[in-house]
């Protein structure tokens, strides 16, 4: 089951569910955001899906419509964006079979001689998928934000004055909801694009944090429930309509070197992150990347993600950003 959030052409704020044919939106009744319907889910102690099958109207959009006029929104968040907290994890992928290749052949050297980050991939392919009610290696961890990071599909993403790269992150997202117990309740997955600043990142790895600090975003669709094993997708970089860089990708536990549930654990595991009422956004790692080519973005490119597990594409635009800080920030005394 798939369903989005968006706008009606009154303005006003709708749930849809995705039809079977992956075309049509049926717009739930009395509900204009998906938290809400997770919180009345957990208040009556009944499946998410149940009270989406209830609330089913014969109201009726067309997701062509919906995403042509810009009327989509993220498929899950807080009312609150402070309440809306964006992490993430990286190394966790093991890439296509060449690089795969590579990498084992890599991490084969003795420990000493590999890198923080091999180190931490070698690490993740040996331990990353604990038996079940166990935890595995831990993978590596970043904060993205909060709500007020995230943009809507088919909108763009703000490139900074200061910053080196504005380049894509192929990934996809766990959405989770915090009861008011502090249980963490897995809402679904959607596709997402995580951006950031490679060339930053490059210079020194110790730089990941700055490079994290952009915007991101995801959907269309939020796919309830598990993730399949296996997703695979495609992934474009679109210049003046012609695409420029184009890339096959593959997630889910099959082809990744830390399982889904060690990557929840080990973010969940803090006491801080089981606050009740908070929604938590997850990316779990990049597939690819037109960066792995040293393809330079500009502004007006186009990011697109797709993947038939998860319905219609993740698409944003490249844009400079009108009305940075002027730098250097005046500080001053209070």
């Amino acid at each position: 089951m798939r369903v989005i959030q968006f706008f009606g052409r009154d303005a006003a704020r709708r749930v849809g569910l995705i039809s079977d044919c992956g075309t049509l939106v049926y717009t739930l009744r009395g509900t204009k955001r998906m938290y809400d319907l997770a919180c009345d889910a957990l208040r009556d102690g009944v499946r998410i899906e149940e009270i989406i099958n209830d609330r089913r109207s014969n109201e009726t959009d067309t997701l062509d419509h919906i995403l042509g006029e810009k009327r989509i929104l993220i498929p899950f968040d807080h009312p609150d964006p402070y309440h809306h907290i964006i992490t993430g994890t990286g190394l966790s992928h093991l890439g296509s079979a060449s690089a795969r290749d590579a990498m084992h052949s890599k991490i084969s050297q003795t420990e000493s001689s590999l890198t923080d980050s091999m180190k931490m991939f070698k690490w993740g392919v040996e331990g990353g998928k604990p038996p079940t009610g166990h935890l595995g290696a831990q993978p590596e961890w970043f904060y993205k934000g909060d709500g007020s990071c995230v943009v809507n599909p088919e909108s763009s993403l703000s490139w900074p004055a200061y910053a080196l790269d504005g380049g894509e992150e192929v990934e996809i997202v766990g959405i989770y909801l915090i009861s008011p117990e502090s249980e963490v309740f897995r809402i679904g997955f959607a596709l997402a694009n995580e951006y950031s600043d490679h060339v930053m990142e490059r210079q020194n790895y110790l730089y990941l944090a700055h490079s994290k600090l952009r915007q991101c975003s995801y959907g269309p669709e939020l796919l309830l429930g598990d993730l399949p094993n296996t997703v695979a997708g495609t992934a474009k970089l679109i210049r003046s309509n012609k695409t420029i860089w184009q890339d096959a990708w593959t997630s889910g536990d099959d082809n990744m070197c830390h399982s889904v549930t060690n990557l929840e654990q080990h973010h969940f595991k803090y006491r801080d992150f089981r606050r009740p009422g908070d929604v938590h956004i997850h990316f779990l790692g990049a597939a690819t990347g037109s960066f792995t080519k040293q393809i330079a973005t500009q502004e007006g490119d186009t990011f697109e993600i797709s993947s038939d597990t998860f319905g219609a594409p993740l698409r944003n635009t490249l844009a400079q950003e009108s009305s940075g800080p002027s730098l250097p920030i005046t500080i001053k005394n209070l």
